[in-house]
């Protein structure tokens, strides 16, 4: 792989591999699968190696493709960051972001938000993923993250966009079948809405400096925070919900906060990037943007 002529391949196999499958990547380059197939096949015969073992059901990438993969990430990072710096000194942002965010915030904030950012800048186009669960940036060829909690990853940069408080919530039909908690202690005589895949979990509150951890066992698990928003308006239980999902249906009384004096231990909401990728002036200009409105009273 030593020419210009290598790029066309090289492509077809980084998104390829990054979307799972050849007829993904042709839609996103707006290809003929025929045309990437090609390409790629091409490119394999250059090298003298396999990348991908494929056939009409399934693709698997080989050792050899493994290797080549994140080299490959990287080259074609630094082609759009090159194509992005000429389109900056024409004064726009231009390329692919790419990013992956939780189901219930993006559908709520975030979509709207990207609304408005694409109407500034509309040489962007913008790839969404939304997941509660926790995505590789690199694997899935993603720009950024938003996640909640602390970041524990030193390969990554975290900028903190907001904490996200969170309250305990249930409907007014529940809590006059089953009558209010008047103590934390209460929540073990509760049914108890869990967000995630364990029927155990730990919901910690503060009082004053000190913090009360509760063992919870979940009468409802569920692994999807929207899905778990519904079943509290339908009266199934106490759900920890953060405030920014809930405001709404608090003021308009579909929704009543539970142990209000308990303050819930609150966790940041974060964008997250590779080292270096804020470099690229879209990824840059994005964060500085979401920053700016999510920080906004």
């Amino acid at each position: 792989m030593n020419t210009i002529e290598d790029l066309p391949g090289l492509k077809a196999f980084e998104r390829t591999v990054a979307l799972g499958s050849l007829t993904s990547a042709a839609a996103e380059m707006g290809l003929s699968l025929a045309v990437v197939s090609k390409r790629l096949a091409v490119f394999e015969e250059r090298l003298g190696v396999r990348l991908i073992n494929r056939n009409t059901r399934r693709m698997a990438v080989t050792e050899e493709g493994k290797l080549l993969y994140a080299h490959a990430v990287k080259v074609m990072t630094e082609l759009e960051q090159a194509r992005e710096a000429l389109t900056r000194q024409g004064g726009g942002v231009a390329g692919l972001l790419k990013m992956t965010a939780p189901n219930s915030f993006g559908r709520r904030r975030l979509v709207p938000l990207l609304a408005e950012f694409s109407l500034l800048h509309p040489q962007l186009r913008i790839q969404l993923h939304l997941s509660d669960d926790v995505l590789d940036l690199i694997e899935g060829g993603f720009d950024l993250a938003i996640r909640y909690g602390v970041l524990r990853d030193s390969s990554m940069i975290a900028r903190e966009l907001v904490q996200n408080r969170r309250v305990l919530c249930a409907s007014p039909d529940y809590l006059l079948r089953r009558g209010k908690p008047e103590r934390l202690s209460d929540l073990s005589r509760h049914d108890c809405i869990v967000i995630g895949a364990a029927p155990m979990a730990e919901w910690r509150f503060h009082n004053g400096s000190k913090v009360r951890p509760m063992r919870i066992a979940a009468r409802i698990v569920c692994n999807d925070g929207e899905a778990a928003h519904a079943m509290a308006l339908q009266g199934m239980g106490i759900a920890l919900k953060s405030i920014g999902d809930v405001t709404d249906d608090l003021e308009a009384g579909r929704l009543v906060q539970v142990l209000p004096k308990h303050v819930a231990s609150s966790a940041p909401l974060n964008v997250v990037y590779l080292r270096g990728h804020d470099l690229a002036p879209r990824i840059r200009v994005f964060v500085d943007f979401l920053i700016a409105r999510l920080r906004r009273p």
